[in-house]
């Protein structure tokens, strides 16, 4: 039972973007030749480093009390496995800490081997793991853009580079979109949980700005990943086909209504968090598909 919670503590469902983000990363490098060899490496580094996140997230949630304060919901609160089973918290905490030696192994060779550049990258990418659940959420800003530099740069920029990519405005403009789309994804999952998070002393962006300046945020970040797709079709950085990725961008739109109309009951409407679920996966995934 306790590897049953424990394994569930790593929130499978969620798993998903970062093999979304990696293929992204993949497509803007476009290589002429496909390693299969680099290319698993890179995912398993990735989905490492994803179920790290989330299983410091669930241990330390668990042993603050944060999940005892929490309303679950399909897409925020926790898992709430460790709740229902104490002795699984050694084992979550472990998974935790061998994804993330796994991903600092994988991102050593990867700069020793593929590109020394990919070092720093790696380096971000291992304090934000360590760091999020106990520092970075005590600091509003940084807790606002940590999802977006984590899976928006470190993972898709450093898939790209890894595949050969150079760091052009091109491909810095690209980044944009998933940067801006992941923080939403974040962004929006704590509107359900601002009381608890406030009496734990998190300071997420809506505990300390409120909704209202949330709101914009979140919009001014559903327009800035369009923007940056329209500009690079207007450049002729990428297809005019990639035009079609902006379709999803729409579902940011109807999760914004219903983040205006219910703030912190969200929760309770769980259609808008699944249409900001989808549009942070499918306008990635569809522009990585038109490169």
């Amino acid at each position: 039972m306790s590897f049953i919670a424990a394994l569930h503590s790593t929130r499978p469902p969620f798993l998903v973007l970062a093999p979304v983000c990696v293929y992204l990363g993949l497509q803007i490098a476009s290589p002429k030749e496909l390693e299969w060899t680099l290319l698993c490496m890179i995912m398993v580094a990735a989905i490492a480093a994803h179920i790290s996140v989330n299983t410091f997230n669930e241990y330390f949630d668990f042993r603050t009390g944060l999940d005892a304060l929490t309303q679950k919901t399909p897409f925020s609160g926790g898992s709430g496995a460790l709740p229902n089973n104490h002795a699984a918290a050694p084992l979550t905490l472990a998974i935790a800490i061998l994804s993330m030696v796994i991903v600092s192994f994988i991102g050593l060779w990867l700069a020793w081997q593929v590109n020394g550049w990919l070092l720093p990258l790696g380096v971000v990418g291992v304090i934000l793991i360590a760091t999020y659940t106990q520092w970075i959420n005590k600091h509003p800003w940084l807790c606002l853009i940590a999802p977006g530099v984590g899976f928006g740069v470190c993972v898709v920029m450093g898939s790209a580079m890894a595949f050969g990519a150079s760091w052009e405005l091109r491909n810095s403009l690209l980044l944009v979109v998933p940067f801006s789309l992941v923080n939403n994804l974040l962004l929006l999952n704590q509107y359900p949980d601002v009381t608890a998070d406030h009496q734990v002393g998190r300071k997420t962006f809506p505990i300390v700005y409120g909704f209202t300046l949330s709101h914009w945020v979140y919009g001014l970040q559903a327009l800035m990943a369009s923007g940056a797709i329209i500009i690079a079709v207007a450049l002729e950085w990428i297809p005019q086909s990639s035009m079609v990725s902006l379709l999803p961008v729409l579902l940011s739109g109807y999760a914004l209504l219903g983040a205006i109309r219910y703030g912190a009951s969200i929760g309770l409407h769980p259609q808008y968090l699944a249409a900001n679920v989808a549009a942070t996966l499918l306008v990635p995934l569809m522009l990585g598909w038109t490169l």
